[in-house]
């Protein structure tokens, strides 16, 4: 162990900033932290083991005890909440036999966590076990999705298939997102078979392996292109789908390779024929289908090119006009032109508050220390968001440009890429874009003959919620715990290294390159008065079509969730947004007019945030929702300022006892007062924004709080005023009894069943089984 301690120091270094990484390292080594790993780390570093065990407890991703040879991650972020993840959760550690204060089964092969959110909110509830991630869990599934994991090949190889046809007179090309998304819905598997049927078809056609398509609702998504005719969509489309599809749109030059094909394809039809299909097709052009529908409105400036470029593909991005604005900026703008530029178009920071950008740069290009950082901050720790994941995942080049413009506006000495830990394809591919910039002379030393050295590394974030708030996060790149500090002095004048640090938000960076080729005016031709250009939302929740969307600001809510994301499924009413994350409000349907700018969502009580968009349905309980809220900021607080520690934690007794049904009035008035001490009196902005789910679900839903006092949960949704029952449509088909985890009810043919409410864990399998909804809850 100790040789291989060695090995992670030498690579990572022996000051103090290198803690975070040389703890990862050896919790990628050996899952966990053995003690005595940390306290050769001390013995051999700067970094004293009060310091190593102070970070190691701080950050949720650390772990000091042994866990299964696979992690189970289980997403309860916003979306897969509302969707029934804490079942999930429960599920998979019923399944596994796992007691309620342990996290690993006997067998010492899975440990199962609970995690803030995975970025996949599009397909939740979501579950990662290692590696390979599964969307749209169910917990009667969970046996499946266990045995299938531990039955496949779970990091299969790429196939290279396609790498052998010619470039030469093409007979088409296929694209295929490949984003998180995509892959949790089985992206990686459509991929090979393509690659495979492309082969036995003897086609000569490229595969394109493009980032996020945005429609994550319409995932796997295949689009056909050949010369001369229009585009074609296959959405939903599954790997056995595959060859069919190929072989309708690519014939072979070979009589007796499309002889065997057709004969294949007869064979494959015969076999099939009872399995449902859930691909569908589209052509382009139509103007009625869920894809053209979703994109229909959206306008592409952090997304440009979305669903054709290819991620890390440096010479297609130079081709479409990556980096000219860079080099724009480094050959022919000074800094005040550049700064002026950002002005001018009204950018303001898209992390949350808004902030105008060209403030920030304009503080840290009139700070004279010749040392100065500029950091992406990719920390999204939102529940419910993945726009950040997105950008870094599919425009990484874009991300780096925009970086790059602002390290020249400043006169920066180099930069940070801060993304959180739970992102590792976003990781990955910032990581290999930087190798390819840095090999074309964009990044690195003398940067194009300029003169200019700009270094650029990637950080990556440990499992804090509070890192998100510049001052934390500076905090955590120096090898401390994110604890927030008073300002001012700003990062602006004093961050990293106590040097001036520009740190702006992903999105805010991809941003820029548009505005410096375009033109400032054509962005601030797009938006309202006082938020100019236009914002990334992650739309999930209970929609139809969910997905990344790049709409203009001042767009309404109703155009959102009625025009793009097609309405409320399965006939339910709409009830809410919650927009803004753990820092924002939930916003009614009698509002729904509201338009989606700073300053209109600041007055309804809630705010833009770094864009995450969660649609609720009549069946979500408010008071649970706001109770959620609250137990993840509780969570997340870093305890620093009185106010949050301890008026997050009372806020959240109080919702206890109101969703148990064991409030009062005087509870309110309790729930109020704390709620805005907290907000006049807590440090940053995570303890002031904490309350706002509470303050906007007592305005816009107070009934269900007087409800809830009354000792009603109408939606079913707070497990200790609700029971189940079956009614008399029960059919007797035995399923909620076979599938039932406690045995609360007796197996009886073709007899009406009953639930033994003393036995029942509320787990809901029963009501998701039952093909005739004859059970119930009261």
């Amino acid at each position: 162990m100790k040789q291989k301690v060695d090995q992670i120091i030498a690579e990572k270094g022996r000051k103090v900033e290198a803690v975070i990484p040389i703890l990862q390292a050896i919790q990628d080594e050996y899952n966990y932290l053995p003690e005595e790993a940390l306290q050769h780390v001390a013995d051999n570093t700067e970094i004293t083991l009060e310091r190593i065990y102070g970070i190691s407890t701080f950050y949720s991703q650390f772990r000091h005890e042994p866990v299964g040879k696979h992690m189970i991650k289980v997403c309860v972020g916003t979306a897969c909440h509302v969707k029934g993840a804490m079942q999930v959760y429960d599920a998979f550690k019923r399944e596994l036999n796992i007691p309620e204060q342990k996290e690993t089964d006997s067998d010492g092969l899975f440990t199962v966590d609970k995690v803030a959110c995975l970025g996949c909110c599009t397909i939740a509830p979501v579950v990662q076990i290692d590696q390979t991630t599964f969307g749209h869990v169910e917990p009667s599934k969970v046996k499946e999705i266990l045995e299938d994991f531990l039955s496949s090949d779970v990091n299969p190889a790429t196939s290279k298939l396609a790498a052998s046809l010619s470039d030469a007179n093409k007979d088409g090309e296929v694209r295929i997102g490949l984003g998180s998304c995509c892959v949790a819905s089985g992206s990686s598997d459509v991929k090979r078979e393509l690659e495979e049927s492309l082969q036995k078809n003897q086609a000569n056609v490229d595969v394109k392996e493009v980032g996020c398509v945005g429609i994550c609702n319409q995932v796997p998504l295949l689009e056909i292109h050949k010369p001369n005719e229009s585009p074609t969509y296959y959405t939903k489309i599954k790997a056995e789908e595959v060859s069919e599809i190929i072989r309708k749109h690519f014939r072979s030059k070979s009589i007796w390779t499309r002889w065997k094909n057709d004969i294949s394809g007869i064979i494959d039809q015969y076999v099939l024929k009872d399995i449902p299909k859930s691909v569908k097709r589209y052509d382009s052009e139509q103007v009625d289908t869920p894809v053209a529908e979703f994109l229909d409105g959206q306008i592409n400036i952090a997304t440009e090119h979305r669903g054709f470029l290819q991620p890390t593909d440096l010479e297609e991005y130079l081709k479409l006009g990556g980096f000219q604005a860079f080099k724009k900026c480094l050959k022919e703008l000074d800094q005040d032109a550049i700064i002026k530029s950002i002005e001018k178009s009204g950018l303001r920071g898209r992390g949350g508050g808004g902030f105008p950008t060209y403030r920030k740069w304009e503080m840290v290009k009139n700070a004279t220390d010749k040392e100065k950082y500029v950091i992406v901050n990719g920390d999204e720790g939102d529940p419910g968001a993945f726009m950040d994941r997105m950008l870094l995942e599919s425009y990484p080049f874009r991300v780096i440009e925009g970086l790059m413009i602002a390290a020249i506006a400043v006169k920066a000495s180099s930069g940070i890429f801060y993304i959180r830990a739970e992102y590792p394809l976003a990781v990955k591919r910032i990581k290999e874009a930087l190798y390819y910039c840095e090999k074309a002379g964009l990044i690195g030393k003398n940067i194009l003959g300029s003169g200019f050295d700009f270094p650029v590394e990637v950080f990556e974030g440990a499992g804090a919620f509070i890192c998100g708030e510049e001052t934390a996060l500076i905090a955590s790149v120096e090898g401390n715990r994110g604890l927030p500090s008073m300002r001012p002095p700003y990062p602006a004048v004093k961050g990293l290294n106590q040097k001036p640090t520009l740190i702006n938000n992903t999105e805010t960076f991809a941003m820029v390159p548009w505005i410096i080729r375009k033109g400032a005016e054509k962005f601030q031709e797009i938006g309202t008065e006082n938020s100019k250009g236009t914002k990334v939302f992650a739309l999930a929740g209970k929609i139809n079509r969910g997905g990344l969307i790049e709409v203009p600001i001042g767009i309404s809510i109703r155009e959102i969730v009625e025009r793009i994301g097609g309405g409320i499924p399965n006939g339910k009413a709409f009830k809410a947004v919650q927009i803004g994350g753990p820092s924002g409000g939930c916003i009614p349907a009698s509002m729904m007019d509201t338009p989606i700018d700073f300053e209109s969502l600041k007055e309804a009580g809630a705010m833009m945030g770094s864009g995450g968009l969660v649609v609720l349905d009549e069946d979500d309980c408010m008071v649970d929702i706001a109770k959620y809220f609250l137990s993840f900021t509780q969570d997340q607080s870093c305890g620093k300022c009185t106010f949050c520690r301890i008026g997050t934690t009372r806020m959240l007794d109080v919702l206890e006892k109101i969703t148990s049904g064991k409030g009062d009035m005087e509870d309110l008035e309790v729930l109020e007062k704390l709620a805005y001490s907290t907000k006049k009196g807590s440090l940053c902005g995570l303890g002031k924004s904490a309350p706002n789910p509470i303050l906007s679900t007592l305005k816009y839903f107070r009934e269900e709080y007087l409800e809830h006092i009354n000792g009603t949960c109408s939606t079913g949704k707070c497990h200790e005023m609700i029971e189940y029952f079956i009614e008399e449509e029960c059919i007797g088909c035995t399923k909620c009894a076979q599938d039932c985890p406690t045995q609360a009810i007796a197996l009886k043919p073709y007899e009406v069943h009953v639930v033994e409410n003393e036995k029942c864990i509320k787990c809901d399998i029963c009501r998701q089984v039952c093909p005739v909804n004859a059970v119930i809850i009261r």
